[in-house]
């Protein structure tokens, strides 16, 4: 990978700080019950999607996630104005209000969405990869999951094929520590969850996943490996989720204390300290940033709000009718 440029940096900031922002006006307005529905946040993990799309060629690869998955898509060139009218479920969203907050989707821009079954994406993302490697594209796909979803036997049936076949797939787990709100040491024998690749002899490792630097080193090398057909890598990224799991979350299984350790080394506090000690902005420009992304946020915000929700048509339009189909008789 090469060295990480001012601009890379700054553009981290903006990047980051714009996510967690329009995250918190999602909070904000999921009280006044403008979103609906479960709605789980990003804020804490920033630094593995900045590093990751940073390790990525963004004209060809792909990314697949959880329900945690509001700022990814942006992040891949989704227009967050659509974004935010899709967890309003408004007409003018990314899937014209009919997803919502767990199901951002993007075929365009190679997203292929929030999933709500814990570990569903997992062989999607691998069959994503097959299908790359049956049709000799030089794509790569990058596969997300919680720390709760390695429980799941499909991650195991998965790696197995992915080695097997020698997939072009980067399987990431973003470890926050509780998965839904049980902490990975009363889930797990071995809290090294990095470890489960070496069952499979698949290339893996621990990364600091509140460093993007970090990140984009080792995301760098498992999507070069994968493209030039060397196969899978397992990434355990330990991060720190700042909210609960989701808004309805009362976070009884950790203290206020533990959350604000964390906070000492937040992503985008730790960019904005090499930006000052680098001379890479000064206090003026750092100001000229922040403004844009509050004024971005309210940007979304007024589209999600002005925009219309879907006509009741619209319902009969999403299901899928075919009159000729075999054994099926029409009366």
């Amino acid at each position: 990978m090469d060295k990480i440029t001012k601009e890379t940096y700054l553009k981290w900031y903006e990047d980051m700080l714009f996510w967690r922002k329009f995250e918190d006006k999602l909070a904000a307005v999921y009280i006044q019950q403008k979103v609906r529905g479960f709605l789980h946040l990003y804020n804490g993990q920033e630094a593995v999607l900045a590093g990751s799309l940073h390790a990525m060629d963004l004209t060809k690869d792909r990314m697949i996630t959880a329900y945690r998955n509001h700022v990814q898509p942006i992040g891949m060139g989704v227009d967050p104005k659509r974004v935010m009218a899709e967890l309003y479920g408004k007409v003018t969203g990314t899937s014209q209000g009919m997803g919502g907050s767990m199901h951002i989707f993007s075929k365009e821009h190679r997203f292929h969405g929030g999933h709500g079954i814990v570990g569903g994406q997992i062989p999607l993302g691998a069959g994503m990869a097959f299908g790359d490697k049956y049709f000799n594209r030089d794509n790569v796909t990058l596969c997300y999951m919680g720390d709760g979803a390695v429980r799941q036997g499909s991650l195991h049936e998965t790696f197995n094929l992915a080695m097997l076949w020698q997939l072009p797939v980067v399987f990431i787990c973003e470890n926050n520590g509780y998965a839904m709100g049980t902490s990975v040491a009363r889930t797990s024998h071995s809290t090294e969850i990095w470890k489960l690749g070496l069952g499979y002899e698949m290339p893996c490792g621990p990364v600091d996943g509140m460093d993007p630097v970090a990140v984009a080193q080792e995301v760098s090398k498992a999507v070069e490996r994968a493209r030039s057909g060397g196969g899978p890598t397992f990434l355990e990224m330990k991060t720190y989720r700042y909210r609960g799991h989701s808004m309805s979350d009362a976070q009884h299984y950790r203290t206020k204390d533990e959350v604000e350790e964390y906070k000492k080394i937040d992503p985008i506090s730790q960019v904005l300290e090499i930006i000052n000690t680098e001379g890479y902005a000064t206090e003026d420009e750092i100001k000229e940033i922040n403004k844009r992304v509050k004024a971005l946020v309210l940007e979304c915000e007024k589209f999600a709000e002005e925009s219309e929700y879907p006509p009741v048509n619209q319902l009969y339009d999403m299901v899928y009718e075919q009159d000729d189909f075999p054994f099926v008789q029409h009366k």
